[in-house]
């Protein structure tokens, strides 16, 4: 919506789409409206056909009040925590800062939050929410058997081919889209011309890098998101390798040596989380009759695990990144999500189960860096586990450990060189 047409939805009032608040914020504190009851409202979108809240705004009167600029922020960080914290699972909303002009003619300055229809059902503080015209209505127990059911046989379609909210064609990159074009009959026709928009279209809908939502509007689904737009963190801001290198071997921020937050298309995050690896990991020298290096790490096992753990993590946890963590006696990876279908942490090396296809199909299409045994990211035979534990062992005599954590978290540790 432009501002034009936000300001005449406001004037008309709250509907099925749209909800107004007032925010009454003192010193980083905001004293209303009310957290646990916003939390409602959100989930009633997110359980309906999604819709907008719009934050700075009175209902009865629908006067544009806004928001003190320098309390801004922490609304907006207030809302991000009430989406990750008092809604589950938490809720992926899109948060916008904007301005509109008040009754004095005066810009101020709201937050809009928009919430598209999810795959999943989602439950507030209170219970589980609908909208049903200006405002929410408790889902009766024969309506929530129905909607589990109706969003369960939605999420039949795998989690990273669903459409990403305000994502649209236009923020694809071209560089990085077409990598997966080559050999998807997008060669020039037989005049020698490229293929035209619609072809194209087409193409990256068959390969899934495009879709629909409900109310027909193209989308990036989320793993043409992740590997074919500059800023995937943009629309999914906990899809990144958080990386931390310690002196010692614990975690303690006096004895940190470096970090970073690692971001960009998955390709990328796994080679320049490799070099965070490299930069940071010791290298032992002798000399007999020539020169041998041994590093702390086999950087091959260190590569797929990388990739591993960007391929196979659960992307609809928000707020949950990978975190790799490097110490002088272990490596240590969190992937965020449960292992999928029935495979536990020692059935790993002998098994395979995906739980992102779309992502290991387009990532065995990703060119891999040099002199690392394989030409592309990943191989969809299954191989990474058995190379990490014969790298392993071959390198430091100790096999890797994998763990599950509280059945939603999986821990892998990487011994060093002794």
């Amino acid at each position: 919506m432009t501002e034009a047409e936000l300001a005449r939805r406001i004037r008309l009032g709250e509907d099925s789409g749209l909800e107004l608040k007032s925010v009454d914020v003192e010193r980083g504190r905001v004293n209303a409206p009310d957290k646990r009851d916003l939390a409602d409202e959100l989930s009633a979108f997110a359980n309906s056909r999604g819709g907008t809240l719009l934050l700075g705004v009175e209902d009865g009167t629908r006067r544009i009040l806004g928001i003190p600029l320098d309390e801004l922020d922490a609304v907006e960080t207030w809302v991000r925590d009430l989406c990750n914290d008092s809604i589950r699972p938490a809720l992926d909303a899109h948060i916008l800062k904007l301005e509109l002009t008040d009754e004095k003619g005066q810009p101020v300055p709201l937050l809009r939050i928009d919430v598209e229809r999810s795959l999943h059902v989602h439950e507030g503080p209170h219970g589980y929410f609908r909208r049903i015209g200006s405002s929410k209505r408790k889902v009766p127990p024969e309506a929530l058997a129905r909607l589990f059911q109706e969003r369960s046989q939605s999420r039949v379609i795998r989690f990273d081919e669903s459409p990403v909210p305000n994502t649209t064609r236009d923020d694809l990159n071209y560089a990085l889209t077409q990598r997966f074009l080559r050999g998807d009959a997008a060669e020039p026709a037989s005049g020698g011309e490229s293929p035209d928009a619609a072809t194209e279209d087409a193409l990256l809908r068959k390969i899934r890098i495009l879709t629909s939502n409900d109310d027909g509007d193209v989308r990036l689904t989320l793993a043409g998101t992740l590997l074919c737009t500059e800023d995937p963190q943009h629309w999914l801001p906990h899809a990144y390798i958080q990386a931390v290198s310690y002196a010692g071997e614990r975690t303690d921020t006096e004895y940190q040596t470096d970090a970073r937050d690692i971001t960009g298309p998955l390709d990328r995050q796994v080679e320049e989380a490799l070099h965070f690896v490299r930069r940071n990991m010791l290298v032992r020298a002798t000399k007999q009759t020539a020169r041998i290096e041994r590093p702390q790490f086999s950087e091959r096992a260190v590569f797929e695990a990388l990739v591993n753990a960007v391929a196979h993590r659960d992307y609809s946890m928000a707020g949950a990144r990978v975190r790799l963590h490097l110490f002088g006696d272990r490596l240590e990876l969190y992937v965020p999500g449960g292992l999928v279908n029935t495979l536990t942490p020692d059935s790993l090396h002998l098994r395979q189960a995906n739980r992102n296809e779309l992502i290991v199909s387009l990532l065995a299409r990703c060119a891999a860096p040099s002199g690392l045994g394989r030409t592309r990211l990943m191989d969809r035979r299954g191989d990474g586990v058995p190379i990490i534990r014969k790298e392993c062992e071959a390198l430091s005599g100790r096999m890797p450990e994998y763990r599950l954590i509280d059945e939603d978290e999986l821990r892998l540790v990487i011994w060093a060189a002794p």
